[in-house]
């Protein structure tokens, strides 16, 4: 699910959607701008001036969303919540019109699955605020110091925020705004978020007949292709998996990358 999305406007009031890249294609562009027609001149780049950019992102690293039904169970613990100190930055999240922070069914229904450890589905990790936090630093790096674009510290009239309205996707994005502004604001943060039957930043099957029913039968009808249900079988076995209830190559990979990323990239190395 996307974390978030912003976007930024140079000395004016304007906004910043929160996760990864439209600048780069704003440059690209620019640079392949050469001229269509013999007589056309190339682009002046240096009367090129930068008016906004949209980030767009997903969360951090986090815990599965569905354990897998073997007899040893990845544990989860409950210090892999503890947040880096470095990554704390106060918000508020309301709805679209800054009216109060809308209801999301999601983070209800993920503590039900309860993890082996303490941990629930779905939680945001340390190694996952880590990552949002380094991915700030590195949009600091390109708009505030190598591009004078973005003041350095957080204010509301150069920066607009929006969410998917789920816990793990609002801690991603506090901790990529605290690494891009290194924790120091002029204002008020605020996250804006829509309702769920509404939502447009994540596939809504909920709310859009047309998605829902052309994916439906999808994922099962996948699973079904010549060789795809004897290759699963065999890593099912392999993993002595003997369950059938929902256990697929998306939720086999959904554990994998998530036990991968539960130690951070430096601890797997040293562990291997």
């Amino acid at each position: 699910m996307i974390g978030g999305v912003f976007s930024v406007r140079m000395w004016a009031p304007v906004g910043f959607l929160t996760s990864l890249a439209y600048c780069v294609h704003q440059r690209r562009t620019a640079r392949a701008e050469p001229s269509r027609a013999e007589n056309q001149h190339p682009v002046d780049r240096s009367q090129l001036e930068l008016k906004m950019v949209q980030v767009v992102f997903r969360h951090g690293a986090r815990s599965p969303l569905k354990p897998l039904p073997q007899e040893e169970q990845a544990e989860w613990n409950l210090r892999l919540l503890e947040v880096p100190p470095e990554t704390q930055f106060d918000y508020t999240v309301t709805n679209l019109t800054g009216g109060p922070k809308p209801h999301c069914p999601f983070d209800s229904q993920y503590p039900e699955t309860k993890l082996k450890g303490g941990m629930f589905a779905g939680q945001l990790t340390n190694v996952g605020m880590q990552q949002m936090f380094a991915l700030g630093e590195r949009l600091r790096k390109n708009y505030v110091e190598d591009i004078p674009f973005l003041s350095p510290t957080f204010n509301p009239m150069e920066v607009f925020v929006r969410s998917t309205n789920i816990y793990r996707n609002l801690e991603s994005t506090r901790c990529l705004l605290a690494g891009l502004f290194q924790c120091q604001k002029e204002g008020p943060i605020i996250i804006h978020a829509d309702e769920a039957s509404s939502e447009v930043l994540y596939p809504n099957y909920q709310n859009c007949w047309s998605l829902r029913e052309r994916t439906r039968g999808r994922r099962q009808a996948a699973s079904l292709q010549p060789g795809i249900s004897e290759d699963l079988q065999k890593v099912k076995e392999g993993m002595c998996i003997t369950s059938n209830d929902g256990v697929d190559f998306l939720s086999l990979f959904d554990n994998m990358a998530a036990e991968q990323e539960k130690i951070g990239p430096r601890r797997l190395c040293e562990s291997q």
